[in-house]
C-alpha cells in the first residue's frame, strides 16, 4: 500500500460521518448496504447532501419497465439550477475563478452568476424556445458557460455540450442529431498563443447562433429576474455525446435528479467536499468531466477553477504554478497529461494547498501514477482514480478517502454502484481480467440513446441480459483492489477521449481516393492509445497517407490525428463481409494471428 490514511484523517471525512449516521464503522459493510439496500441508500444520500425539492418524491426507484428503463425519485420536482445557484446567491461565495491562457483572471460570485443565468433564461424564452428544446454549447472553457448551463436549466431546456476542438463534421453531426435550435459558440479560441477559428465550424441551418463576442450585448437585453422552473425528476438536463464501435456518435440522455444525485455523491463522499475547497479538473465543457466538476461542486456552494488553455503553455510549469497561485485544494487530470508533463517538469512548487488528487479517462501505468503521487501530491494526497463514463455521467469505480491505496487502483465500486467483473458467461471472477458490468441500475444511467432506443438496448444491455455492459476490461486482486485494463470493445480511448472506429473510418472516407477504411487502437506511451488507419485506395488512385490523416483531422479535430496511415490492397473480412479489426491489430503489433478459419481472405494479412 503506497498510501494509508491516519485515523484522524478518516474521521474528518464526509463519508465517515455519513457511514456512522447510518450505523456503519466498516467501509465494506457500508458498500454492501449501498448496493443491497439501494433505495434506502439513495434516499439517505440525497438527504445527506440536502438536495432541495419543489415537491418531494414519493418513490425512490421504479423498475416496472425493467432495469433498462428505471425511473428515479418518482413524483419529485426540482431543478439543477435551483440547487446549484439559486440557494447560494445570498451567500457571498465565489462560484468560479477563471484563468485564460494569456494570464487574464476573472472571479464570478454566485450572486453574479444567478443574475446572468436569469438573463440567459429570459433571452432563450424570448427566442421562442420551450421546455425540452435543445441548446448547443460549443465554447472555450470560459465563465460564460456557467450562465448558459444554468440559464438553460432554469428554463427547462436541454443542454448539448460539444467539444470545441472537434472538426466541423463532428460538430455538425452532433448538433443535427440533437436537433439543437440555438448554439452558443465563439468566433475563435486561443491555444498556444494562436487564435483558432471556431464559429466557422458551426453548420448552416441553426435557427440562432450566439457568439461569445456578442454575449454581453445578448444578456444585457433581458431582465435579471426569472422564476426557475420546477421540473419533473426525470426531466432532461443534458444530451452528452459519446462514440461507439459502429455508426454515428451516441447521444446519451441525463436527467435533473439523476445528475444531481450522482455527481453530488461523488464530490461529497469520494472527493470529500469541504466549504473552502477550490476544485480544478483539467477538462473541457464538451467532455463529461466538465459538467460533472461544475455541478458536483456548485451543489454545495463550492468554488470551481476553470482554465482555458494548453496545460504546458507557455512553459511545462503552467498547471503547477496555477495550483500554487490560486490555492487549489483538489486537482484532477488524465494519465495522458501526466505522462506528457512529467517528461519536461523541473522542480515543482510546493502546492501545499492540495488535499486530494483525482484522475480519470484511461488506465494508468505505475511510473506515471507514482510520479503524480510523489511529485505533485508530495506523497500526502490520495489519488482518487475514478472510472465510469459519459453514459452514466459519473463513476462505477471510485476509491474513498478512508481506504489505503495501491498504485493505479480504482479502489472498489463507488457507493451505490453494483459493479462486478464477470467472465464470458456473466459469472463473477477474481484474480483475472474480465468484463466490467453493473448488475443494478443507478440514478444517472442514461435514459436511452437519443432517438434510438434499440441502439441503447443493444449497446448496454444485450451482452449480459439484466446487466449493464460497459465495454471495459477490469480485474480485482487478492486484496480487493480494482483495476482497469482498457476497452474490451473496439472503441478507442485517445488521451482520455473515446472515439469509435466507425467515426474515424467515415472521416477517412471523406478523402476521394479512399475506397475502404479500417481503424484500430494501439498502445501509446503518451496518449494511452493511438489511432492507426488502414486505407484501400480507389482504382487508379494513390492517396497520400498524410492527406488521409489530414482528412481525419478536418472532421474530428487534431486530438484524433492518426499515428500512422497504412495503404493496403484489401481488408481482412469474414464470409459475411465484416472487417476483422482484431486481426489487423494483431498483425500490426506483431502478435500471433491464431485461428483464421472465419476469414474469407486470409491473404489480406500476408
Amino acid at each position: 500500500m503506497i498510501w494509508q490514511p491516519t485515523r484522524e484523517q478518516i474521521e474528518r471525512t464526509n463519508v465517515w460521518r455519513f457511514m456512522r449516521r447510518l450505523g456503519f464503522n466498516d467501509r465494506e459493510a457500508f458498500l454492501r448496504f449501498s448496493v443491497d439496500e439501494q433505495e434506502g441508500f439513495w434516499d439517505a444520500v440525497v438527504r445527506e447532501m440536502e438536495i432541495e425539492w419543489f415537491h418531494p418524491y414519493d418513490r425512490v426507484l421504479d423498475v416496472s419497465r425493467g432495469p433498462e428503463w428505471a425511473e428515479w425519485f418518482r413524483g419529485g420536482r426540482l431543478n439543477i439550477a435551483h440547487n446549484c445557484i439559486d440557494r447560494w446567491t445570498a451567500s457571498g461565495r465565489v462560484a468560479c475563478i477563471w484563468e485564460g491562457e494569456s494570464g487574464a483572471v476573472r472571479t464570478v460570485t454566485f450572486a453574479q452568476l444567478g443574475r446572468e443565468a436569469n438573463r440567459v433564461a429570459n433571452g432563450l424564452r424570448a427566442f421562442g424556445l420551450v421546455p425540452g428544446d435543445r441548446v448547443g454549447l460549443c465554447l472555450p472553457m470560459v465563465p460564460e458557460i456557467l450562465s448558459i448551463l444554468y440559464g438553460c436549466f432554469k428554463a427547462g431546456l436541454t443542454v448539448v455540450p460539444i467539444f470545441a476542438g472537434f472538426g466541423a463534421g463532428a460538430i455538425a453531426t452532433r448538433l443535427a442529431d440533437a436537433g439543437a435550435r440555438v448554439v452558443f459558440t465563439a468566433g475563435s479560441l486561443e491555444r498556444r498563443g494562436r487564435r483558432l477559428p471556431l464559429a466557422e465550424k458551426i453548420p448552416a441551418g441553426i435557427e440562432r447562433v450566439v457568439l461569445l463576442e456578442e454575449f454581453r450585448e445578448f444578456v444585457a437585453g433581458y431582465p435579471e429576474d426569472y422564476a426557475t422552473a420546477a421540473l419533473d425528476s426525470e426531466a432532461r438536463a443534458f444530451i452528452l455525446y459519446t462514440s461507439g464501435t459502429t455508426g454515428k456518435p451516441k447521444g446519451v440522455v441525463h436527467t435533473h435528479a439523476g445528475c444531481l444525485a450522482q455527481v453530488g455523491k461523488e464530490i461529497w463522499l469520494g472527493f470529500d467536499h469541504q466549504p473552502d475547497d477550490r476544485f480544478f479538473w483539467l477538462t473541457d465543457i464538451g467532455w463529461m468531466m466538465g459538467p460533472w466538476a461544475i455541478l458536483g461542486n456548485h451543489l454545495f456552494g463550492g468554488t470551481v477553477f476553470l482554465y482555458d488553455g494548453a496545460p504546458d503553455w507557455p512553459t511545462p510549469m503552467r498547471l503547477w504554478e496555477m495550483i500554487e497561485r490560486h490555492g487549489i485544494t483538489t486537482f484532477g487530470i488524465s494519465p495522458t497529461a501526466i505522462r506528457m508533463l512529467s517528461r519536461s517538469a523541473g522542480e515543482l512548487p510546493p502546492m501545499r494547498s492540495l488535499r486530494l488528487l483525482g484522475s480519470t479517462g484511461e488506465p494508468w501505468d505505475e511510473k506515471a501514477w507514482v510520479w503524480f503521487f510523489e511529485r505533485v501530491g508530495r506523497g500526502r494526497c490520495p489519488i482518487i482514480n475514478i472510472s465510469g463514463g459519459t453514459e452514466i455521467v459519473g463513476c462505477f469505480l471510485q476509491p474513498l478517502p478512508i481506504q489505503p491505496l495501491k498504485p493505479c487502483t480504482l479502489g472498489a465500486p463507488a457507493p451505490g454502484m453494483a459493479a462486478e467483473v464477470v467472465d464470458e458467461n456473466g459469472h463473477p471472477v477474481r484474480g483475472q481480467m474480465g468484463y466490467l458490468v453493473c448488475t443494478k441500475p443507478s440514478p444517472s444511467m442514461t435514459r436511452g440513446v437519443w432517438n434510438d432506443p434499440a441502439r441503447y438496448l443493444e449497446t448496454y444491455w444485450s451482452r449480459f441480459p439484466g446487466m449493464w455492459y460497459h465495454g471495459d476490461w477490469a480485474s480485482v486482486d487478492g486484496d480487493g483492489h480494482w483495476f482497469l485494463h482498457g476497452r474490451a470493445d473496439e472503441s478507442m480511448n485517445v488521451a482520455g477521449r473515446k472515439v469509435g472506429p466507425a467515426e474515424v473510418e467515415e472521416a477517412m472516407m471523406s478523402h476521394a481516393g479512399v475506397a475502404e477504411a479500417a481503424v484500430i487502437g494501439v498502445p501509446d506511451e503518451l496518449k494511452g492509445e493511438a489511432i492507426v488507419c488502414f486505407a484501400v485506395p480507389r482504382p487508379g488512385e494513390e492517396p497520400a497517407p498524410d492527406a488521409i490523416a489530414a482528412a481525419v483531422v478536418d472532421v474530428l479535430g487534431p486530438t484524433f490525428r492518426p499515428r500512422e496511415v497504412c495503404i493496403i490492397a484489401e481488408l481482412p473480412k469474414t464470409q459475411s463481409g465484416k472487417i476483422v479489426r482484431r486481426l489487423l491489430r494483431q498483425k500490426y503489433l506483431g502478435e500471433p494471428l491464431g485461428d483464421l478459419s472465419t476469414v474469407a481472405n486470409p491473404s489480406a494479412l500476408g
